[in-house]
């Protein structure tokens, strides 16, 4: 049986624990198999590649979750 979400994407949250705590951010979207939300602007993973004809940029930011927000 799975914990009741009581958040969903759209609110606004605070970070209470990590790196970013702290940190008021939007719910991007929510995690209900492991019980984990990705939040805008918070752990963002940097990604090198190559560089493409097609692309200018050289770096790619993932959006990643960390930690279980509740």
């Amino acid at each position: 049986m799975q914990k009741k979400i009581h958040i969903k994407k759209g609110d606004n949250v605070l970070v209470l624990s990590g790196e970013y705590k702290g940190t008021e951010a939007k719910v991007l979207e929510i995690v209900t198999k492991t019980n984990k939300a990705i939040v805008e602007g918070v752990n963002l993973v940097s990604k090198h590649t190559k560089p493409d004809a097609k692309k200018s940029t050289r770096r790619n930011c993932e959006k990643r979750s960390s930690h279980s927000y509740f």
